[in-house]
C-alpha cells in the first residue's frame, strides 16, 4: 500500500503543474474511454486544490461536481466546459486520421 501511496503522492505533484495536466488529460481523451477521462479529471480536480477550491472558481454546486467525477457520472458539455475552463484546460477537435487530413490539404 506504500507504493501506491508514493505514486498518488507524485502523481498529485506533477498534476499540480499545469502544462502536466494538459499531457495527462489529453493522453485521458486518447483513450476513447468517457469513465476514464473522468478518472483523469478527478485525478487534476484533487492535483489543483480539490473540489471545494474548483466549486469556488466555477460556482458549480460541490455536491454536482462530486456527482459529475463518480463512477456513475455522466457530466451535462457545459458543466464539464466550466469545470475544464477553471483548471485552465479546454477540449479541442482534430480529425481522427490527422495525417491523411495533412495530405488531402
Amino acid at each position: 500500500m506504500a507504493k501506491l501511496r508514493k505514486f498518488h503522492d507524485y502523481l498529485m505533484e506533477a498534476l499540480a503543474d499545469p502544462k502536466e495536466a494538459r499531457a495527462y488529460m489529453r493522453a485521458a481523451l486518447e483513450e476513447n474511454d468517457p469513465e476514464f477521462f473522468l478518472v483523469a479529471l478527478k485525478d487534476v480536480v484533487e492535483a489543483q486544490g480539490g473540489v471545494g477550491k474548483v466549486a469556488q472558481k466555477t460556482k458549480l454546486n460541490r455536491q454536482n461536481i462530486y456527482s459529475m467525477l463518480s463512477k456513475q457520472g455522466n457530466p451535462e458539455f457545459r458543466s464539464l466546459w466550466v469545470l475544464l475552463k477553471a483548471l485552465g484546460l479546454k477540449l479541442s477537435v482534430e480529425s481522427e486520421n490527422s495525417n491523411a487530413h495533412k495530405k488531402a490539404a
